[in-house]
């Protein structure tokens, strides 16, 4: 049986950090690597923040609330930490950031639900990071996954939740897995530059805007030469969590890669187990024979992200 993601899901590990004031955008245009100076108020944008070593400290869905209010939504479990970290670097800026986090409601919406809560919506975009305000409540369209469509529904604190079937927490973030685009959690904090969980290709790194922490590494790791590690998608019967690494069986003295999000694949499937997003050498992808844990631990079986890779330059 073929599982299709459907419903409406709490989205209880996501929190919200607002941004506010006359230099919101600039001051987010030179902190993360996309480009806020320009964002407008029907799209979002997937970011990252980075450290100076191009190491990513945090990922977001942000977006406008108004032309001096934007919200990043991230993890909640980095929630604290990247707001003490991006706090730091306010300095004269005209911009206040605050844990929003119980001022919103989110949602994640798929399949129906998001057919039902776009069907009033005249010339609505059906393209990933666009968004469409409806009163106070956003909707932003995410990446699909396996062909189901995905929104994050976001509206001031208390809300009705959105119509459609309830969907566990769980199975949506099965749908998270399967739509290739790994968020960061404390386990992976520091772990990856943004192109080794595919963020140049899924509208997560503005090549063009001017400099921010890590920068420099994050253009060098794209324009020079081949990228050696990329995000592919794993199945394996045993239980996987980020953080976790991944060996290649002929080389047992160190991991070819890591699990940067997993989830269990929900009850009905055709198969068990759990799926993971995993960051891999692209050599090792290609010899195969991948194992959680050792070279001899338990096998994976990976496949290719669900979206095209842009092309090293």
């Amino acid at each position: 049986m073929q599982i299709k993601l459907n419903g409406v899901a709490p989205l209880t590990d996501l929190g919200v950090i607002r941004v506010e004031g006359d230099d919101a955008a600039r001051f987010l245009h030179g902190q993360l690597t996309q480009d806020f100076s320009v964002l407008g108020l029907s799209e979002a944008r997937l970011a990252a923040f980075c450290s100076a070593k191009g190491r990513m400290q945090a990922s977001f869905y942000g977006f406008k609330r108004g032309h001096s209010e934007i919200l990043l939504v991230c993890s909640r479990d980095i929630l604290a930490a990247t707001l003490k970290r991006l706090s730091m670097f306010v300095l004269r800026a005209k911009a206040k950031l605050s844990d929003a986090s119980n001022d919103f409601v989110l949602y994640g919406l798929a399949g129906d639900a998001v057919t039902i809560a776009t069907e009033n919506i005249a010339g609505y975009a059906d393209t990933a990071w666009a968004k469409v305000d409806i009163g106070q409540i956003s909707l932003i369209n995410l990446y699909p996954a396996d062909g189901a469509r995905r929104l994050l529904w976001l509206a001031p604190a208390p809300a009705n939740a959105p119509s459609g079937e309830s969907l566990s927490l769980a199975d949506w973030q099965w749908g998270e897995v399967r739509s290739g685009i790994a968020m960061i959690t404390e386990p992976i904090v520091d772990a990856f530059v943004p192109q080794m969980l595919n963020y140049e290709s899924v509208g997560g790194v503005n090549f063009k805007k001017g400099c921010y922490p890590g920068q420099e590494v994050v253009a060098r790791s794209q324009f020079r030469g081949t990228l050696k590690r990329r995000a592919y998608l794993a199945h394996s019967d045993a239980p996987m969590k980020a953080g976790d690494e991944v060996f290649q069986a002929g080389d047992a003295s160190q991991p070819c890669g890591s699990v940067a999000q997993s989830a269990a694949v929900p009850i009905g499937a055709a198969r068990g187990g759990f799926e993971a997003i995993v960051s891999l050498q692209v050599a090792a992808f290609e010899a195969g024979d991948l194992h959680l844990g050792s070279a001899d631990g338990p096998p994976l079986s990976v496949a290719p992200p669900p979206y095209p890779l842009l092309a090293d330059i």
